[in-house]
């Protein structure tokens, strides 16, 4: 199918990823609980800015193993790629020394490079540095932590299918991510995701939000009253609209 439109991803950046979650299960056959969202603990290094929302290039690091290095064409030839897919991009980076951190791809020299390239940021299962330095660049990271040195780091494998944070990702795959984590969106769900979670945010509001939140004086047996009506009002939008439970 053809990638989204830039005033689509502009939408879908306007929400978090949990809202763009809850919009996802209502129209996937995947598994919602195993597959699309990040099954290890990350940390959004940057909450400050927001969310992030693009298509996956990927790449593969080992930084702890100097023989890479003799390939002298790496550098150029994974540039040459990143460049070559339409932005906006989220570079995704499985690091192979996982679970050990012997040094980072990322820093301020390669956060504005690939900013230059179209990239708004990555999700790695490795380690960033230079946080303020890639900050202050634009690009946006999630990561497992913060170290300070790059090792051997050079570019190992690239526009392969990855694993971060037990996840898989293929290159070309549009993630939505934000400080609560990251979703992966199959291909399949992508033309619906943004009417999806359109309806879902509306459904919220007008139903279980505004029962919760239209609480004051009132005793407790009202109120469950009130919550129970909605939610049952909230699942029968759901059905309605996409043929689910529409859980909450």
């Amino acid at each position: 199918m053809d990638r989204l439109t830039h005033a689509e991803l502009l939408e879908l950046k306007r929400w978090n990823t949990p809202t763009i979650y809850n919009g996802w299960e209502q129209i996937t056959k995947r598994d919602v609980a195993g597959e699309g969202v990040n099954q290890e603990e990350c940390c959004d290094f940057m909450p400050q800015m927001g969310t992030m929302v693009g298509y996956a290039v990927t790449l593969k690091v080992e930084p702890s193993v100097e023989k890479h290095k003799k390939v002298s064409s790496a550098w150029a030839d994974y540039r040459e790629y990143v460049a070559s897919v339409p932005g906006p991009k989220i570079v995704v980076v499985q690091d192979l020394d996982k679970p050990r951190v012997a040094g980072s791809f990322w820093g301020e020299v390669n956060g504005n490079t690939h900013r230059a390239l179209g990239c708004v940021g990555t999700i790695t299962d490795g380690a960033i540095r230079d946080l303020d330095e890639m900050c202050n660049a634009g690009f946006k990271a999630l990561a497992r932590r913060l170290c300070v040195g790059h090792a051997h780091v050079v570019p190992v494998e690239w526009n392969v299918p990855v694993e971060v944070f037990g996840t898989a990702v293929v290159p070309g795959q549009l993630l939505h991510a934000d400080k609560h984590g990251f979703l992966a969106v199959p291909s399949e769900d992508e033309g619906r995701l943004l009417e999806a979670a359109r309806f879902m945010d509306s459904n919220e509001c007008q139903t279980v939000i505004a029962a919760a939140r239209n609480a004051h004086g009132k005793r407790p047996a009202e109120i469950l009253a009130e919550v129970e009506s909605a939610g049952a009002e909230f699942a029968r939008r759901a059905r309605e609209q996409f043929g689910t439970p529409g859980e909450w």
